[in-house]
């Protein structure tokens, strides 16, 4: 094999890992095994292939191992490519604010404070549009954040924000609502309902106040993901707005028969979130086969409790939408074939429903499991061997296995078989930029052309985050 497709190969490798790996609990690996590969991973491929390493934060991928690139990119300074600060500047505006400070507190901890370090944290500060409401909510992130880049705190309010931080006694009142509200918090139940969520929670339960009564009144201060996190299955949940995959956790957290009674409801739901993610591409994929895996292991872990059925619920629904209309067949690994009452259970016969699938005929064959095939083990991989090399030596159906769980053992995610691509998938929305960047893994277009179409990939999230689109 050439030295291009070695490198092809690591990269793409990695670039399942950064999709998938949370380095949390998975069902077959400990939160400590998964952090352990993850850094053996991001320190290979950051020494090895630092531009392509910078170019990942451009992907679809998970906000936890964006937060790592970021770190190892500031550690490293004297290492950096000329892209990387907009690439880092770009990440960070699309990263959640909590992340952010956490990194931040992180870089703090390892002592990283070179020049361009400070850069960022000056410029990401000077973007955010309330720093009052961060020094009440992100409170010890903030103050890290400030301290440690040794920064006068930004706009007209800085000098009170500042003394809010570090010498909160200087003042007997705030002139801004937010930090008013949290100084009589303290002693004024009302005032609580003023403050951000999840800083009223612990004025809440300081002042006793019943959770119940707390909650019906902080409802209209609440984000949309707060009540769901805080009501996931209330009455009156407005599916119309959540993500597919968010959604499909929705659904696989309500009990069998609260499923049946809203049928309509949650299948519309879910067909209307899978539309629009598939937008201009609905319709255009041709026939499609789906290999769905519903066994036992896709009840995830404890930390994310039925994220890889969620995943392939959402990708069941996303699927049917980027087909022609009715050539969509799905194949869940149970032989179930009511897709609203998809339930973590037995094996994982994923040959049988390989064999079912090609039966179909299809264009595309789109296999989503982890890729513990145990019933009988390794069938899927002879399958799909003799299908690619004798049968469809022609590649007449395009075949591509996405994976929701990262195996820390292998420092990527489980794989079928050589001949068919396979990539790490987190969310469901995601599936047309996978299955696009999966052809590379198929050996046949080496290291050029993933450097050109990660360049395209990067020019793209630079111009989107020019033109205001982080959020």
């Amino acid at each position: 094999m050439s030295s291009d497709l070695v490198a092809a190969e690591d990269v793409l490798l990695f670039v399942n890992a950064a999709v998938t790996a949370s380095g949390q609990r998975e069902f077959r690996a400990t939160a400590e095994e998964q952090r352990l590969s993850l850094a053996f991973l991001h320190e290979y491929v950051r020494v090895n292939y630092r531009p392509l390493y910078a170019a990942a934060l451009a992907l679809d991928i998970n906000d936890h191992n964006a937060a790592l690139i970021v770190e190892q990119l500031l550690r490293t300074p004297a290492e950096a490519g000329p892209r990387e600060g907009r690439l880092i500047a770009a990440r960070l505006a699309k990263l959640p604010p909590q992340r952010v400070y956490r990194l931040f507190t992180a870089l703090r901890a390892a002592g990283v404070n070179n020049r361009r370090t400070r850069a960022i944290v000056r410029d990401w500060l000077a973007g955010r549009p309330d720093l009052a409401h961060d020094a009440v909510k992100y409170r010890s992130g903030l103050k890290a954040a400030v301290r440690h880049a040794r920064l006068p705190l930004p706009g007209e309010h800085g000098a009170e924000t500042g003394d809010f931080l570090f010498a909160p006694a200087r003042r007997a009142r705030y002139a801004q609502p937010v930090l008013e509200a949290f100084r009589r918090a303290r002693h004024e139940q009302a005032a609580l309902y003023e403050l951000p969520f999840t800083v009223a929670e612990g004025f809440a339960a300081r002042h006793g106040v019943p959770r119940e009564v707390f909650l019906e009144r902080m409802a209209p201060r609440m984000t949309r993901l707060e009540r769901l996190r805080t009501r996931p299955a209330a009455p009156g949940t407005d599916l119309s707005v959540m993500p597919l995959t968010r959604l499909a956790l929705y659904v696989l957290s309500l009990p069998f028969g609260e499923r049946r009674e809203r049928r309509t409801e949650l299948t519309g739901a879910l067909r209307a979130a899978a539309r629009r993610v598939a937008g201009p591409h609905a319709g255009s994929w041709g026939r499609v086969a789906a290999v769905l895996d519903d066994s036992w292991s896709s009840s995830g872990s404890a930390v994310k409790r039925r994220r890889p059925l969620a995943v392939a619920l959402g990708c069941h629904f996303l699927l049917e939408a980027l087909a022609a209309p009715g050539a969509y067949t799905a194949h869940w690994t149970s032989g179930g074939r009511d897709p609203l009452l998809v339930r973590p259970f037995g094996a994982t016969p994923l040959g049988m429903r390989i064999v079912d699938a090609l039966e179909d005929a299809p264009e595309r064959l789109l296999i989503v499991s982890d890729g513990w095939d145990n019933a009988p083990p390794g069938l899927a991989g002879e399958v799909l061997r003799v299908w690619r090399s004798r049968l469809d030596p022609r590649r007449r159906t395009s075949a591509v296995h996405v994976n929701p769980v990262y195996d820390a053992e292998v420092f990527d995610v489980r794989r079928l078989a050589p001949g068919v691509p396979t990539a790490g998938i987190r969310d469901a929305e995601d599936l047309p930029a996978l299955v696009e960047i999966a052809r590379f893994a198929e050996g046949r277009e080496g290291l050029a052309a993933l450097r050109a179409y990660l360049d395209r990939r990067v020019e793209l999230f630079l111009d989107g985050a020019e033109d205001g689109g982080g959020r």
